[in-house]
């Protein structure tokens, strides 16, 4: 085998590399678009308990086949409050495990003997894929052309790396020099250096995979190989957790310290078995004698086993782990003010699984119109009472509203511009942005009337018996149409909808009434002219902060007009 060979073999890793990665990438993206409604409900429900934890993240991260993707949206809820440390370790012990089923899904397509391969057989999935995704005009099709498409190029990348490693296993050199690579250390740390510059622990468990069936290594060795890739496959969630906050960080610490006492514990176990049977018995053999004749099992097996035991023998030591990681990463002297404006639902690291980032963004918008319709209740409340005494603590609420409008709708700006998103949510997104300025003008509304009030304490005014009683008419009138919009905004709801339509218009009506009351209360001496022009004024207000309810619940016949 000459150099020109070598050289080609070394290229066709690369290549095969690459195309496993974009693979993994498409498979991942459509797989979240395909799967984004089940996976928003099942991790709506991360706080339960800690093996429904391990049970949601095995799940999520099969579903998605990237456990780095789960890991970073993970540190995401803990950023912004959503699950607690020992809620976050749950989750991520079930990645460990879910991110398995690559390996076992590669080393099911090794096998084939004389006939047709399965590896061959799947890997024309591509192309079927790509006649989905080009000609079919559903976007469900779409998804499901590009999730074919992706499975079929993994084995394409895979056969790829399959015959560079049967060309290395080709050259003697190649074969002594990784033969005297025996030392449990170093191929782990090779493993874990590897899968850390390429960011991927699928990858170094297919070419560990592929060099052990092409007879290049040993199964041993491509254990040891493969421990190693799961300290690497840390590298996204301690790169994820050094921009946020202590408790994110303190995540990505978890994530780190289970992996690496997992290899510690079998590393000392290996050593054991070695000692006691004076060299007889280790990982490969056993396996070797579990699954016999087939390498790519055997490893594959070995990965999921290493997982799932390490998983059983820290899930009992999560709140010892929890509070280690709190003494290792300590909070600040200075503590942040938890009074300062920030985004509950919503966080950076969200942004790695899209279908989650869109289901959060929509809570960020509920809890933005409880803040709106909080804040207009108290404004109602000054300017019926004249007493200012909340004043502090609306302006409070004014400046969350303002800081909630221009970050979330930055958020939802980079959050579009992702593709692992279905039809659905790219709409839904597209209708966020009026609606969360909708619910800004609210708060502004609300600002206006507080102005009113203090115009009339100013002028040692104040509304008649009559107006107030109006004015409380108009207050519950305008909770009604926001109870049916939210209602019709969260559930998509169409009935909710015309129900608020119909109080809408009865608030023009009334609004317009209140215009004829004032001017008889006038004529009559009941009402001065200075009140009579802010009372006016609130009545406009109002009817506005109505209309724009009414556009909220408005929102969801876009959505409505895909079923």
């Amino acid at each position: 085998m000459g150099t020109s060979a070598v050289i080609s073999a070394i290229l066709m890793l690369v290549a095969g590399i690459g195309i496993f990665l974009i693979a993994c990438q498409m498979m991942s993206s459509n797989l979240e678009a395909a799967s984004s409604e089940k996976l928003k409900h099942l991790f709506a429900k991360a706080s339960k308990s800690k093996l429904l934890g391990v049970g949601i993240g095995t799940v999520g991260t099969a579903a998605i086949q990237s456990s780095g993707a789960t890991t970073v949206m993970t540190i995401g809820f803990v950023n912004a409050g959503i699950i607690s440390l020992s809620q976050a370790a749950t989750i991520i012990y079930g990645a460990n495990i879910g991110t398995t089923v690559t390996a076992q899904i590669v080393a099911l397509g090794m096998f084939g003997g004389g006939g047709i391969s399965t590896s061959v057989i799947f890997s024309a999935f591509a192309g079927l894929g790509a006649f989905l995704s080009l000609f079919s005009k559903k976007s469900s099709w779409q998804t499901m052309g590009g999730i074919l498409a992706g499975f079929g190029m993994l084995f394409v990348g895979l056969n790829m790396m399959s015959g560079s490693m049967h060309d290395f296993s080709q050259l003697q050199a190649v074969k002594d020099f990784l033969a005297s690579i025996g030392n449990p250390i170093l191929l782990v740390l090779i493993g874990a250096l590897f899968t850390a510059i390429i960011q991927s622990s699928s990858v170094m468990t297919s070419i560990a995979l592929a060099m052990v069936v092409s007879g290049l290594i040993s199964l041993e060795q491509g254990i040891f190989l493969t421990m190693g890739s799961n300290i690497g496959s840390c590298v996204v969630a301690i790169i994820a957790g050094i921009t946020s906050s202590k408790n994110a960080k303190r995540t990505a610490l978890i994530h780190l310290i289970f992996n690496c006492a997992g290899v510690v514990f079998f590393m000392i176990v290996s050593y054991m078995l070695n000692g006691f049977s004076g060299g007889r018995i280790n990982y490969g053999s056993l396996f070797e004698a579990m699954f016999p004749g087939a390498p790519q099992t055997q490893l594959a097996m070995f990965h999921t086993f290493f997982n799932v035991i390490t998983v059983i023998c820290m899930l009992p030591l999560t709140d010892l782990l929890v509070k280690a990681v709190v003494k290792m990463v300590p909070d600040s002297a200075v503590v942040a003010d938890p009074d300062a404006p920030r985004l509950h639902f919503v966080d950076e690291n969200m942004l790695s699984t899209p279908p989650i980032a869109v289901q959060q963004v929509k809570r960020e918008i509920v809890r933005m119109s409880e803040l709106a319709i909080e804040n207009f209740s108290r404004a109602l409340a000054m300017i019926s009472t004249l007493n200012f005494s909340e004043k502090e603590k609306f302006e409070k609420v004014e400046t969350e509203l303002n800081f909630i409008n221009r970050t979330l709708v930055d958020f939802v700006v980079k959050l579009s511009e992702h593709k692992g998103m279905s039809e659905r949510d790219h709409i839904y997104l597209a209708t966020t942005y009026r609606t969360i300025r909708d619910l800004e003008r609210i708060g502004d509304y609300a600002e206006n009337i507080i102005e009113y009030s203090e115009n009339l304490k100013h002028e040692g005014k104040g509304f008649s018996d009559k107006a107030l009683k109006e004015i409380q008419t108009l207050k519950l009138m305008i909770m009604e149409l926001y109870n049916y919009s939210l209602e019709a905004y969260i559930k998509e709801n169409l009935k909710a909808l015309d129900k608020a339509n119909d109080i809408e218009e009865r608030i023009d009506d009334f609004t317009k009434k209140m215009e004829d009351f004032h001017i008889t209360r006038l004529n009559q001496g009941i009402c001065s002219p200075e009140a009579g022009s802010q009372y006016l004024s609130l009545s406009s207000n109002t009817e506005r902060i109505a209309d724009h309810l009414i556009n909220v619940a408005k929102s969801i016949r876009s959505l409505k007009s895909l079923n």
